[in-house]
């Protein structure tokens, strides 16, 4: 193991249900369009991996080499757009689809009625206290929606980016690329978690939450969209 790796988390080791675990960040240069996924991860995971690990990959990265980073100056807000993004809460982990552009690409991605639907029953339920019902119903499609934020990587804070295309497939051709090592395609914040993709049906969706649960990659400049959790 790289210890250099292992220190860029305050706390790299969790235990959950009485198991330990190593949460490994890898770090690589700015992923951008052209990058080759599977060749950007070979070249910097590969030779950190154990047979039992699992690689768990950001899906920022998946929709930036997927060409679903959207420049801001592309996109043209409708007016629904900027009527609903105005009643979106804003979080500390990130602007969602509380600006136009990124309610537009939610719109594009998911439907219009799908959207209007979830914005009305959210509406409804935070009345009695019950929030993330918008998410429950528009899907991870809206959930991974990227927007800017002060803090986020150029050039990507002049980006929407989307949520990937396919992450079961994806995380498929990774494993296979690495000689069968499970992997996760995961969107995690400083808020909360989802695992978008598997490569391997075996692999407890809800344990890996709880394993990032802390978000040991980071929201901002770590430059660590790669990681591995190993059993110790």
């Amino acid at each position: 193991m790289n210890e250099q790796n292992a220190r860029r988390v305050k706390h790299p080791e969790v235990i959950i249900e009485g198991a330990h675990y190593l949460r490994i960040p890898i770090k690589t240069h700015v992923i951008m369009r052209n990058d080759n996924l599977i060749e950007a991860i070979k070249k910097y995971a590969q030779s950190e991996l154990m047979p039992d690990d699992i690689l768990f990959v950001t899906e920022k990265i998946v929709g930036i080499t997927q060409g679903r980073a959207i420049p801001l100056k592309d996109i043209t807000p409708r007016p629904l757009a900027k009527l609903l993004s105005k009643y979106v809460t804003k979080t500390p982990a990130g602007i969602g689809l509380g600006m136009p552009e990124t309610m537009e690409m939610a719109l594009r991605e998911c439907g219009i009625p799908r959207i209007l639907f979830a914005s009305a029953a959210s509406a409804v339920t935070k009345v009695f206290g019950k929030r993330g019902v918008f998410y429950d119903i528009a899907g991870y499609r809206a959930s991974s929606i990227d927007g800017p934020t002060p803090n986020t990587l150029p050039p990507y804070n002049e980006y929407v980016v989307l949520g990937p295309d396919r992450p079961d497939q994806v995380s498929r051709e990774i494993s296979d690329s690495l000689g069968g090592i499970k992997v996760a395609v995961v969107d995690i914040n400083d808020l909360s978690g989802a695992i978008l993709g598997v490569s391997h049906n075996s692999i407890d969706k809800d344990l890996i939450v709880k394993i990032l649960k802390d978000n040991p990659l980071g929201q901002d400049h770590e430059q660590t969209p790669l990681g591995i959790i190993r059993k110790i």
